[in-house]
């Protein structure tokens, strides 16, 4: 070989390193997110990264791990060790944790809720709110002394006395959503904790932002370490929680499929499971309604955080004369301010990613061709400064029959689907013929209507004059039927039993062994 033909064979080695490692740098250029285990971030050695792109512009802000199966198994074995000794902590001092973890939440609530607009794209008053509910679940499990009370009955045969325990389970696992960043995970890892448990959280790797700095959180309050874990990626992640033996609950929510999916290889691996999943929220709208504050509600409901809430109320229900009052709701959500979710006078921002940008307008336009009407559309909105994001306008479709797709699917986008019927027996029978139970609403001045709805309806969570009944933490989130798998809801009083067993003690004290007597020799009597 030649000397020249040498040095083009090495030049091209130099080059072809040189663009590896010039990758490499760009990759790097780009801000990661760690995973946190035994109480510190690590950074990730995986060789797999999610681009995570802030959906106002499209641009990609940071790379997120797909962990190994080692650091998975890393952050299990720290929550293993950890639950010896903090299941043994006095519940006085898991309380204390919480007041503590609280107030601090309480002091960072702005900076959770920018991390929370720029990864997911809600508005801020918005991500706030997100921020808030998620707050007021530590609030409530500060409660965790009056929580967790077993139960005593005291002779319940002659010296003989039961007293059962709520117990922690051990090492428990929230695999998150993209839609509440903040919520969600507060849902799940403080009042497991508070039990007494440790956690493996798995946020959604498209908005992880806000669990990391939860735990920064943590962190500056001294929570003892490897009691929450974090770790990173997607479908690999999901089958190492539902499969690693040493996990014994796994809390979901998200998207059907997932639900299924995880409800069923969990529970094959003899997991509690509880998972919260699709919906189809209706909101039936009575003649006698206040007009004004139903179509308010109507409005804020369907379009607010961009649609993209499973309690969203995304279907009216107009019953009579009241389908008249439409034009004047269409004209409503024609006023929504779009844009990014930084800006202040931003009404809903944009929706999570192209994909689910192109799957809403795929189900907008199959209600069309299905022969509904669109009396607003918002998918070709632009949006000035920020022509690269994700955006959908309110988007209103009418004369909609439960037999189309836009009415079965869960769109999860800022679209509201309005149907008529003539009477109230008609909105509950189709209702009730809607295979999700998460959420409905009624709206109504008269109370016998209102009480004929709520009994009659087969929802487990109803708003009367309120479109987005979600209750507060001393209740627990109720969703029913095909929204929800499992035996135990979120939160209140059915999350402590979720993440709790019952430990029952019979004892026998005889009062002669107290008094002195000689023992009996027949064969005992229980009276």
């Amino acid at each position: 070989m030649s000397s020249c033909l040498k040095l083009s064979v090495v030049s091209q080695k130099n080059f072809f390193a040189s663009k590896k490692l010039f990758n490499a740098l760009q990759c790097r250029s780009v801000a990661t997110t760690k995973l946190f285990i035994d109480g510190e971030f690590r950074e990730s050695k995986t060789q797999e990264w999610i681009d995570l792109r802030n959906p106002a512009t499209n641009e990609v802000i940071r790379k997120v791990p797909k962990a190994t199966k080692d650091e998975m198994q890393a952050a299990v074995d720290s929550a293993k060790k950890a639950f010896k000794t903090w299941s043994e902590t006095s519940i006085l001092t898991r309380q204390q944790y919480m007041f503590k973890y609280q107030h601090i939440i309480k002091q960072n609530m702005k900076r959770l809720a920018a991390m929370v607009t720029e990864e997911q794209g809600k508005t801020l008053a918005d991500a706030e709110g997100d921020v808030f509910r998620g707050l007021q679940v530590v609030e409530h499990a500060c409660s965790i002394t009056s929580l967790q009370l077993g139960e005593t009955l005291p002779s319940i045969a002659r010296d003989l006395d039961t007293v059962s325990y709520r117990l922690p389970l051990g090492v428990c696992a929230g695999i998150a959503p993209f839609n509440f960043p903040a919520m969600i995970p507060l849902w799940m890892f403080p009042l497991a904790t508070v039990c007494g448990n440790t956690f493996v959280m798995k946020p959604s790797e498209r908005v992880p932002g806000a669990t990391m700095l939860l735990m920064e959180l943590l962190q500056e309050i001294d929570f003892p370490k490897g009691v929450v874990n974090v770790i990173h990626g997607q479908h690999d992640s999901v089958n190492f929680i539902c499969d690693n033996p040493d996990i014994r609950a796994i809390s979901f929510v998200g998207s059907d499929t997932a639900g299924k999916y995880i409800y069923e290889r969990g529970s094959k691996n003899g997991k509690r499971v509880q998972s919260n999943m699709g919906a189809k929220n209706h909101g039936v709208v009575m003649p006698d309604a206040n007009k004004e504050h139903t179509l308010n509600q109507l409005v804020g409901a369907a379009f607010g955080a961009a649609g993209q809430r499973c309690m969203a109320l995304s279907t009216a229900v107009f019953v009579g004369s009241s389908k008249d009052w439409i034009p004047e709701l269409v004209e409503r959500a024609k006023k929504l301010k779009v844009n990014a979710g930084h800006v202040p006078d931003a009404d809903l921002g944009p929706v999570i990613s192209a994909e689910s940008k192109q799957r809403i307008s795929k189900l907008v336009e199959s209600g069309k061709q299905q022969g509904a009407k669109i009396l607003l559309d918002g998918r070709d909105i632009k949006v000035d400064g920020y022509e690269n994001g994700y955006f959908v306008g309110p988007t209103v479709v009418a004369d909609v029959k439960p037999e189309m797709d836009c009415y079965k699917e869960e769109i999860f986008g800022p679209v509201l689907v309005t149907l008529s019927v003539d009477t109230l027996d008609d909105a509950i029978q189709l209702i009730n013929s809607n295979p999700y139970g998460n959420g409905t609403a009624i709206f109504t001045t008269n109370g016998a209507t209102a009480r004929k709805f709520t009994q009659e309806i087969d929802v487990g969570q109803i708003g009367v004059n309120v479109p987005i009944p979600v209750p507060l933490p001393m209740f627990s989130f109720t969703g029913s039927r095909g929204s929800f798998l499992g035996d135990n809801n979120f939160y209140g009083k059915a999350g402590i039993n979720f993440f709790t067993q019952l430990k029952t003690v019979t004892q026998l004290w005889r009062e002669q062994d107290a008094s002195g007597f000689k023992p009996a020799t027949a064969m005992p009597v229980m009276k």
